[in-house]
C-alpha cells in the first residue's frame, strides 16, 4: 500500500530533544536545492533540526549558507563524471558521511539517491548508520531514467534502487513512480507519496487574464527536446496558418549538462520564426504569467511534479499538459487545464484554440488551479508531510536500537 502522505506521528518537535538531529541534504545541484529543497530545509531547520547540504556549488553558495546551512562542496556533475570521476565523488561522499556522521541523510533525484546509497553503505559497514531518506522523482510509468542510471544498465539500476530503498524512506512525487518502484520488489509500507517541492502561494498570486487582442501562450522550463519545446512551437505554428493570433513565449535556460538540450543557436532560430520568442532565463517568472494567458507543457520527460505547472496554477493559469505522470497531479482535465496525448500535436493545437477562444472557461480553471496549489501543494503542506516522515523515520530507528 502506497503511504499517501505521512500523518503526523505524535513525536516531538525536534528543538524539544536533548540533541538537535543532524539533516544532510545530498543534491547534485546548488540552484536545484535552493529552487527545489529550501522550504523544506528551512522547515527543518525552524523545527530544531541542525541542516547541512552537499552539493556541486556553483552560483548559490552564499544563499545556502546566508541561511545557516552548512555547505560541503562536491566535484560532481549532472553527467559526464564517467566511471573515474563517478569513483572519485564516491570516495568524497564516503568522507563526509564519516565526519559529519548526520541523523538523515535525504538523497535528493536518482544520481544522489544511488550513489548516496552505496557511500552509506561503504561509511557504515557494520550498520547503524543514519536514517536514508530517498527522493526518486521523474520516473514516469515507464521508468525511465536519465542517461547517468540508464548506463548501469536495467538490472544493476533496479539492485540499486532495492540498496537505497533497503533500511529507509523512499519519496515519490506521483502515484505512477510508486507503483513503478513496487513492481522493482521495494517494500510498499517504505514508500511515501509527497507530492512536489511545494510552491509560494504568498509569492505566486493569481493574477488578471492579460489584456490585448492576441493570446500569449507560455512554456517555462529548461529548453529540452523531450520538455515538448518543438511540440509547442509546432502546435502554434498551425494555429496561426489557420489564422488564430497566439503567440508563444519560451522562457527557460539551456542545460549544458543535459545532452537533450538545444542549444543557443538552435533557439535564435526558432524565435526568429513568427509568433515565437525565447526570452532564456527568467529571474522572476510572474512576469511572464502577466504576459501569458495559457500554460502550456507538452513534456514527455518523465517528470515528478513539475514546479512550473505548480507557480502557473498558483498564478491562475490554466493549462495544457501532455498526459503524462507528474503533469496528472496539477492539470485535472476539464478541472484546471486540458490534458492531451503525448507527442500528439493536432490535440495540443485544438485544446490551446478551445481555451484561446473561452475567456471565461480559462478564468473558472485559473481559479480551479489556485484553489488546487492552496489545498495541495502549497509550500507549508509539503514541509510538514516532509518533517512527518523525518520524524517517524527517526523514531523507528531509535526503537530498532
Amino acid at each position: 500500500m502506497l503511504l499517501a502522505h505521512p500523518a503526523s506521528t505524535g513525536i516531538p518537535p525536534a528543538d524539544q530533544t536533548a540533541r538537535r538531529p543532524k539533516l544532510l541534504f545530498l543534491v547534485t545541484e546548488d540552484w536545484y536545492f535552493c529552487s527545489h529543497r529550501l522550504p523544506v530545509a528551512r522547515a527543518a531547520r525552524d523545527a530544531g533540526f541542525e541542516v547541512a547540504v552537499a552539493t556541486r556549488v556553483r552560483a548559490h553558495g552564499e544563499q545556502i549558507r546566508s541561511e545557516g546551512f552548512r555547505l560541503h562542496s562536491l566535484s560532481w556533475r549532472r553527467r559526464g563524471d564517467g566511471l573515474i570521476g563517478a569513483g572519485r565523488v564516491l570516495a568524497e561522499i564516503v568522507r563526509l558521511y564519516r565526519a559529519e556522521r548526520p541523523d538523515i541523510i535525504h538523497h535528493v533525484a536518482l544520481k544522489p539517491v544511488l550513489l548516496g546509497a552505496v557511500a552509506a553503505r561503504l561509511a557504515f559497514p557494520r550498520g547503524r548508520g543514519p536514517v536514508r531518506v530517498a527522493a526518486v522523482t521523474g520516473l514516469g510509468s515507464g521508468l525511465r531514467p536519465p542517461r547517468f542510471a540508464a548506463r548501469l544498465g536495467r538490472p544493476a539500476l533496479h539492485g540499486a534502487l532495492r540498496l537505497a530503498a533497503r533500511g529507509g524512506r523512499v519519496i515519490v512525487q506521483n502515484p505512477e513512480d510508486g507503483a513503478a518502484l513496487i513492481r522493482l520488489g521495494l517494500d510498499p509500507t517504505r514508500i511515501a507519496l509527497i507530492r512536489g517541492s511545494g510552491v509560494d502561494t504568498a509569492h505566486f498570486v493569481p493574477l488578471p487574464d492579460p489584456s490585448g487582442c492576441g493570446i500569449t501562450i507560455a512554456f517555462v522550463g529548461r529548453m529540452l527536446r523531450s520538455k515538448g519545446v518543438f511540440a509547442a512551437a509546432a502546435a502554434v505554428h498551425r494555429l496561426r496558418a489557420q489564422g488564430l493570433a497566439v503567440d508563444l513565449v519560451l522562457a527557460g535556460p539551456t542545460d549544458p549538462d543535459n545532452r537533450d538540450s538545444l542549444d543557443d543557436a538552435a533557439l535564435r532560430a526558432l524565435a526568429a520564426e513568427p509568433g515565437i520568442e525565447w526570452l532564456g532565463q527568467v529571474e522572476d517568472v510572474r512576469t511572464v504569467w502577466r504576459r501569458a494567458a495559457i500554460a502550456m507543457f507538452p513534456s514527455t520527460y518523465g517528470e515528478g511534479v513539475p514546479k512550473a505547472l505548480l507557480e502557473a496554477a498558483a498564478c491562475a493559469r490554466p493549462i495544457v499538459a501532455a498526459d503524462m505522470p507528474g503533469c496528472r497531479e496539477v492539470v485535472r482535465s476539464g478541472e484546471t487545464g486540458l490534458l492531451v496525448p503525448p507527442h500528439d500535436i493536432g490535440a495540443l493545437a485544438e485544446a490551446i484554440a478551445a481555451l484561446a477562444g473561452d475567456p471565461t472557461r480559462r478564468r473558472a480553471m485559473g481559479i480551479a488551479g489556485r484553489a488546487l496549489v492552496e489545498r495541495e501543494f502549497g509550500e507549508a503542506v509539503v514541509a510538514a508531510q516532509t518533517l512527518a516522515l523525518y520524524r517517524a523515520a527517526l523514531a523507528e530507528s531509535r526503537e530498532a536500537r
